[in-house]
Parts: C-alpha cells; sequence; structure tokens
C-alpha cells in the first residue's frame, strides 16, 4: 500500500492537523517531514508553541528504519509541538506508534473529536475523558482540519 499523506495548518488554533495512511519508505517520510516544515510556517504561534492532531488510522505496519526514521523525527526538538495527540486503530501501528513516540508525552485516541477535545483542552485531561458535542464549523474553516468543540478555549 502506497504512502499518502495530508498536511492542514490550522492558524487560528495553532494546530497541524496530519492524516497519513499506506507504507512509509524513507522517501516518503523526507517528503512528508519537508510539507510538514512548510505546514509551521503558516502558523502564527512561537516555535513548539502549536498542537498536532495525527491521524493514523489508515496506516499499515511500518518496517523498523521508518518506525526509526519517525522517532528521529518525533523527537526533533526544533519541530516539537506543544502537544500531540494521535488517532489511531487497533492494530499493530498502533504498537509502533507508541514506540516511536515514546520520548513524548503523547494520547492516543479512537476518534478524531476525542483527540482534539484533548488537544484544545487547556486543563489537560487524561486521554480517555468524555467530550462535548461538535459544534458546526464555520465556512472559513479549512475542511480537512476537525471542527472546534465545545468548549474551545481561546489562546492569545
Amino acid at each position: 500500500m502506497t504512502a499518502t499523506f495530508s498536511i492542514t495548518a490550522d492558524a487560528p488554533r495553532d494546530l497541524i492537523c496530519l492524516t497519513m495512511a499506506g507504507f512509509f519508505t524513507v522517501d516518503d517520510i523526507a517528503r512528508f517531514a519537508a510539507e510538514r516544515d512548510r505546514a509551521h510556517l503558516k502558523l502564527r504561534c512561537l516555535p513548539n508553541q502549536h498542537l498536532t492532531l495525527v491521524d493514523i488510522r489508515g496506516m499499515v505496519i511500518q518496517s523498523q528504519e521508518s518506525v526509526d526514521r519517525f522517532q528521529t523525527m518525533l523527537a526533533n526538538p526544533a519541530t516539537r509541538s506543544r502537544r500531540i495527540a494521535f488517532v489511531v486503530a487497533r492494530s499493530l501501528s498502533r504498537m509502533q506508534i507508541k514506540r516511536a513516540a515514546a520520548n513524548r508525552d503523547a494520547a492516543y485516541f479512537m476518534t478524531i473529536e476525542e483527540a482534539t477535545a484533548w488537544l484544545l483542552d487547556d486543563g489537560l485531561l487524561p486521554a480517555d475523558h468524555s467530550v462535548s458535542p461538535v459544534i458546526p464549523a464555520p465556512a472559513a474553516r479549512d475542511a480537512s482540519c476537525p471542527p472546534i468543540l465545545s468548549p474551545a478555549p481561546h489562546r492569545p
């Protein structure tokens, strides 16, 4: 299964939304990292103050070399986010991302709504907390990032 990914910067919420699927080669990871770095330039916050939402439900088991590359990316202090949430399926790839993100204070969720609620919650609730219903998003919001959940704290 060929690697695919999409990356969106949601500047008003200082949020990077990533969707990844398939099998990533070293070249795919390099392309992904370059695109992620370009997305970071669209944010308004200071370095390392952004949030990251990663939907990897479509990923398959990766080679050890790819897991090692992802681990290196996640550990890079230059691109590290303030909080990172992974939306994962129940599979071996879930165990792989937990191993790759072992040096991060990451949270893992089954739905995008739960992950987004955790990311946007200033109280930093545990990863298993329940979320409020989704509020319809304004038309100007980028469709590839999840809608704002209620309540959605605003950061200056």
